[in-house]
């Protein structure tokens, strides 16, 4: 598995309060078709509050890209493997 550049720590954490108040909505929401707008505004403000650039991630990205052993071998195995048992959505006959 290819691990993700993005570190974890600095993942944006929903305001428990906010959690609760979209569980809220959810349940009482009578159609599973229906869209909730509420929270668009809070992930619009966290993703602002996110630098537009992560310098420790640039650096991270360009010693990944100059070693040369990454990916390893084996995770270039996992990824073919997945590609090959994918199946071709060209020979579905529709």
């Amino acid at each position: 598995m290819i691990n993700s550049t993005t570190s974890t720590d600095r993942a944006v954490h929903p305001d428990p309060v906010a959690a609760t108040k979209s569980v809220a909505v959810r349940a009482s929401a009578p159609r599973p078709d229906q869209l909730s707008t509420e929270n668009a505004a809070y992930l619009r403000e966290a993703l602002a509050r996110q630098p537009e650039i992560r310098p420790e991630v640039v650096e991270r990205g360009r010693n990944l890209a100059a070693d040369p052993n990454y990916p390893s071998i084996d995770i270039l195995k996992q990824v073919s493997a997945v590609i090959l048992a994918t199946p071709d959505l060209t020979d579905v006959k529709s």
